[in-house]
């Protein structure tokens, strides 16, 4: 594919280098000097000029590529451009906004009464896709990530080994791990690989279990003591991703503290929200936190825009014993450093995005179900063949590692064994790599 970007701020050098190896990537900004270090260590073309000139738009081919995408930190510059590219051209376009107005103008353009025929294809507000994924984690406690599959009768669900916990240093196989639930990924070391059941698990190893949901509910119980449904959660930061957390978990009726320095965004928060206690202050103040009982909380979710900011509250949520700190990163260099000095889960605010754009506008052939571990592992859909052999999964010899986690024939979930056999028109579910993602597609294909 041509994909051209407009912005050449991190955003951008994100989605690049994931994409610039499998796409031809072209560049534009006003700046030519703008993170150009960066972007010469890739294979692409850079532009100066702004996205929404004709003339530069032009002179790139905007109507020889696939998809344009507009991430500048300006969300007029990012509409403005996408609606000039969709007056010269019929490609797909991507609008980073950053502000809850604009992607409520958007989706009027979109509904029944205001519908034009300029329609940006795809609106994606980074912020939003975050607090849908910080609240999925609050609501399973203990685990560091958590995805849904086929309509909620199987999940993924990711778990740290700690001191203390029962399969510490034991082989898989000698685990005795509940039925039907399958360790499908481990990353040690910020590498992630696919284990076998000689694999020992290690202190601080990042453990990934994919399984029926009743049974990784029995798992929790037996390997993670979640007895307990979490019932006080703090926020500090009370910006439009604190606000928008903090709605979410009032509708799951649980405590919520919001803590924000500024007096006006708290008077604006007690305004819009119900039954969440608003708390003007420095959530970097320890003997504030003291005061206020943070301590006492079973998750502290620090979501403020500043990087830095957040590290220094999560490290005093820790030090006030709260079990569980999520922080916000806004830097994707700084969340294996967050998680390093003990910070539980940190999450980049603009992962989710960036594998929202890959899942569904750059690798629609197979559907991408979920991106672990900041890329380095997929779950992939796959529909088997009709003309596809029956053979059981012990006899397949898949060309690289992989794990076939969960098969949907019709409306069953079946985890499946070596002795389960694949059908034509099994939808499977597939944990992998993201180096043999490829591999496991062709495969299929055959």
């Amino acid at each position: 594919m041509k994909i051209v970007i407009y912005g050449a701020n991190e955003l951008a050098c994100l989605i690049a280098t994931r994409l610039f190896e499998d796409h031809d990537i072209i560049i534009i900004d006003d700046d030519p000097n703008n993170n150009r270090e960066s972007f010469d260590k890739l294979d692409l073309e850079y532009v100066q000029g702004s996205g929404s000139n004709i003339s530069v738009l032009e002179s790139v081919g905007i109507k020889n590529a696939d998809i344009f995408i507009a991430c500048t930190y300006n969300d007029e510059a990012n509409i403005v451009a996408c609606l000039t590219v969709i007056n010269m051209t019929k490609l797909k376009t991507v609008c980073f906004v950053s502000k809850k107005e604009n992607v409520d103008s958007l989706s009027l353009v979109r509904g029944s009464k205001y519908q034009k025929e300029l329609m940006i294809d795809y609106v994606l507000w980074p912020e939003e896709l975050m607090t849908q994924e910080i609240f999925r984690i609050i609501t399973v406690p203990n685990a560091i990530d958590v995805e849904d599959f086929a309509n909620g009768k199987a999940r993924l669900l990711e778990y740290r080994v700690e001191d203390g916990t029962k399969f510490i240093n034991k082989k898989i196989k000698d685990c005795n791990f509940p039925d039907e639930t399958l360790i499908v990924g481990i990353t040690r070391d910020n590498t992630l690989f696919i284990p076998n059941g000689d694999t020992e698990l290690l202190l601080n190893d990042k453990v990934i279990f994919m399984g029926s949901s009743y049974s990784l509910d029995i798992l929790a119980n037996r390997f993670f003591q979640e007895t307990n449904d979490v019932k006080q959660v703090t926020i500090i930061g009370g910006g439009s991703v604190g606000q928008m957390l903090a709605s979410n978990l009032e509708k799951a009726n649980m405590k919520i503290k919001i803590i924000e320095l500024d007096y006006k965004r708290c008077e604006e928060l007690t305004e819009g929200l119900k039954n969440t206690l608003v708390i003007n202050g420095d959530g970097a103040n320890f003997e504030l936190l003291e005061e206020e009982r943070v301590g006492e909380s079973d998750v502290v979710v620090c979501v403020t825009d500043n990087d830095e900011k957040n590290l220094l509250c999560s490290l005093l949520a820790k030090q006030l014993q709260v079990p569980k700190v999520i922080t916000r990163v806004s830097k994707n260099a700084n969340a294996n450093l967050f998680e390093k000095v003990g910070i539980d889960v940190a999450i980049s605010v603009n992962g989710a995005a960036i594998d929202d754009i890959e899942n569904h506008l750059i690798k629609t052939d197979i559907e991408i179900l979920a991106t672990v571990e900041r890329g380095q592992g997929e779950v992939l859909e796959i529909c088997v063949p009709h003309n596809f052999k029956n053979d059981m999964i012990m006899n397949l010899n898949l060309p690289c590692k992989a794990i076939i986690a969960i098969i949907q024939r019709r409306n069953r979930i079946i985890i499946p064994r070596g002795t389960t056999q694949i059908m034509p028109f099994d939808n499977l579910i597939i944990f992998t790599t993201q180096d043999n993602s490829d591999t496991v597609k062709n495969f299929f294909k055959r």
